[in-house]
């Protein structure tokens, strides 16, 4: 039997479960080759407009060659998500959106949270 250890603290696994719970879209564009939407999550806003934590962009090409990655950006705007010790939030939030909204295509992934930023590679 394989054991498996969670290093995410109890509390911070609870956070992570009720932002997931209660992660919503918007689509705000959509062109020919991209798409914008608008995220919202239970405990964050943009500290400007009170409204939606962020926007995904996602960039894709129809008339292209079918191995050419869809390229992903996520930019979260509320600067409680830019601090480090809640980066494993930042991943499961960013995995789900990426899964929800792209599905499981070949994807090029780009978070923009501050220190919390990171680039990502799915591939099928």
């Amino acid at each position: 039997m394989k054991e498996t250890i969670d290093t995410i603290h109890p509390d911070l696994r609870n956070k992570i479960d009720k932002e997931l719970s209660g992660l919503t879209f918007t689509k705000n564009f959509r062109s020919a080759t991209a798409e914008e939407w608008y995220i919202f999550l239970p405990s964050f806003v943009d500290p400007v407009t009170k409204g939606a934590v962020g926007k995904v962009i996602i960039q894709y090409n129809l008339y292209g060659n079918k191995d050419v990655f869809i390229n992903t950006t996520i930019i979260f705007d509320d600067p409680e998500l830019y601090k480090e010790e809640i980066h494993p939030l930042v991943y499961s939030v960013s995995d789900k959106i990426v899964n929800r909204l792209v599905g499981y295509a070949d994807t090029l992934l780009s978070v923009h949270a501050g220190s919390n930023s990171y680039n990502a590679e799915y591939k099928e």
